[in-house]
């Protein structure tokens, strides 16, 4: 262990217990940044039991200036959030797995940051309900770790507000100090609230603060969470996917306009012929094949029913979206090549198994994605383009995904630039294609909501006025930068 730290090795040690307490090689190379943008350093992997112990190691921190890396997710990572930035020691919440409740009347959970999406889908299935998923995460995904970083779900029809599903949280600054947000503040302790019908479901507050909003996307750099309440939807009896393939990407945009405002459809993405591949195939002969045989681009939708006359249900929707798929002049079907609507249905209801499903194609890969409206996608597409043709990289072994999101206001769009790391010209020349492709992107107006790397630069530079507040905030909630030091857009300490 660094000397410089060894009065908080031995506090640290005595609040957790030494067996808590990492400082091999192999446990520690995990968090080390294989990104050369990044360069990194963790010094010891610490793993609490309890998130009660989560106040006092951040005192403990911050009498001793110790920058914390907080994370709850499970190897492999990929974006390097994880990975601090000079010397640091991680903290590790995957030891939280408690699901403390699950509440069907009010469609909610209250969650600890360890548990993973397979581990929630299974217990909340067994009272009729489901998770809101992303696309395909890894098995090891912390579910209050996607919520947090606002990683996109796919049903934009319960996609509200940005902060969706997350709910009400419980927050620890690099004060130290515990905060609870939304309808869990009070008053009475949750047991309490839970006597009398309350379920945490409400995230606005106390009163006009809206610190689960600030914390969201942070990237730890504010505040721990130890817990939170997040929503979920009930389960289908009814649930059936179809494909609309299409050359024409104009389209399916017309066709989604038109679809998502009367809040038509469950899940509903699109996908080019290389990521739907991607998602479908095992190996890389095999995805290339089956993208070959794919349109370019393909509409993703399933339509559902409830307890409620579900036949009906489903049956108005199926009647609409035909109406709507004659009008912008597509077909709908329920399997293309390499794909049937059942097996959509298998592969988005769960995550990556057991391979996270980008490392399939090459081994490796980059990912660039950022917020806009579904008209600008196109536009977007085609910078892409000019950037893969400057190094020769095919444009059709790039993947496309577009997800919808709050009811079709906004589009989450993703690049994913697969390549093989043994390789070390494909490794140098993916670096290069992916710093110039995002200085494009943000340059014709992408947004960047998460941040991650070198894109911290993209998202701030236009608004030093955002740069300075955020600043003050991070100077309130963690005065000696303790959490995630040097991330994003926060000065260091002087």
């Amino acid at each position: 262990m660094d000397k410089n730290y060894e009065q908080f090795w031995e506090k640290v040690t005595n609040l957790l217990g030494a067996e808590r307490v990492y400082t091999s090689d192999k446990m520690l190379d995990s968090f080390r940044a294989s990104d050369p943008e990044v360069d990194g350093n963790p010094l010891a992997l610490l793993k609490p039991e309890s998130g009660s112990q989560i106040p006092d190691l951040m005192k403990l921190a911050r009498e001793e200036k110790v920058n914390l890396v907080y994370c709850s997710s499970s190897t492999p990572r990929f974006r390097g959030d994880t990975v601090p930035k000079g010397d640091g020691v991680i903290v590790d919440m995957s030891s939280l797995e408690n699901i403390v409740r699950v509440d069907r009347r009010n469609k909610v959970a209250l969650i600890e940051p360890g548990v993973t999406f397979p581990e929630l889908i299974s217990e909340v299935d067994k009272v009729g309900l489901k998770v809101l998923m992303p696309l395909l995460p890894r098995t090891g995904k912390s579910v209050l770790a996607s919520y947090l970083e606002r990683e996109p779900i796919l049903i934009p029809k319960y996609h509200w507000d940005m902060t969706d599903p997350l709910l009400c949280t419980e927050l620890v600054f690099g004060t130290g100090d515990k905060f609870r947000t939304g309808s869990a503040a009070g008053p009475g302790s949750l047991e309490q609230q839970w006597a009398v019908g309350g379920a945490q479901k409400n995230p606005l507050g106390p009163a006009q603060t809206d610190m689960a909003r600030l914390v969201q996307g942070s990237q730890g750099t504010l505040a721990a969470v130890t817990w939170a309440t997040v929503k979920l939807e009930l389960k289908p009896t009814i649930h059936k996917f179809y494909f609309i393939p299409a050359t024409d990407l104009s389209k399916l945009i017309e066709f989604a306009y038109k679809a998502l405002r009367p809040k038509l459809g469950d899940e509903f993405f699109i996908l080019n012929s290389y990521e739907l591949s991607t998602l479908v195939g095992n190996e890389g002969s095999e995805i290339d094949k089956i993208a070959d045989k794919q349109y370019p681009y393909t509409l993703v939708f399933a339509v559902a029913g409830y307890q409620h006359l579900p036949e009906k249900r489903v049956a108005y929707q199926e009647k609409d979206m035909a109406r709507i798929a004659k009008e912008a002049d597509v077909n709908i079907t329920r399997e293309v090549p390499g794909c049937s609507a059942n097996r959509m249905a298998s592969l988005v209801g769960g995550c990556s198994s057991p391979e996270y499903y980008k490392t399939k194609p090459r081994g490796a890969f980059r990912e660039i994605f950022f917020l806009t409206t579904l008209d600008q996608a196109n536009k977007y597409i085609n910078i892409m383009h000019e950037n893969l043709d400057k190094y020769d990289y095919p444009r059709e072994r790039m993947g496309i995904y577009i997800q919808p999101i709050q009811h079709g206001r906004t589009v989450h769009v993703e690049f994913s630039l697969y390549y093989d790391p043994n390789i070390d010209s494909e490794s140098k020349d993916l670096d290069n294609l992916y710093a110039e492709a995002s200085e494009s992107l943000a340059s014709a107006g992408a947004f960047f909501s998460r941040p991650y790397g070198v894109w911290s630069d993209l998202a701030y530079r236009y608004c030093p006025d955002t740069v300075k507040a955020l600043n003050k905030v991070k100077d309130i909630l963690d005065p000696d930068h303790i959490l995630n030091r040097g991330t994003l857009c926060f000065e260091e300490v002087k």
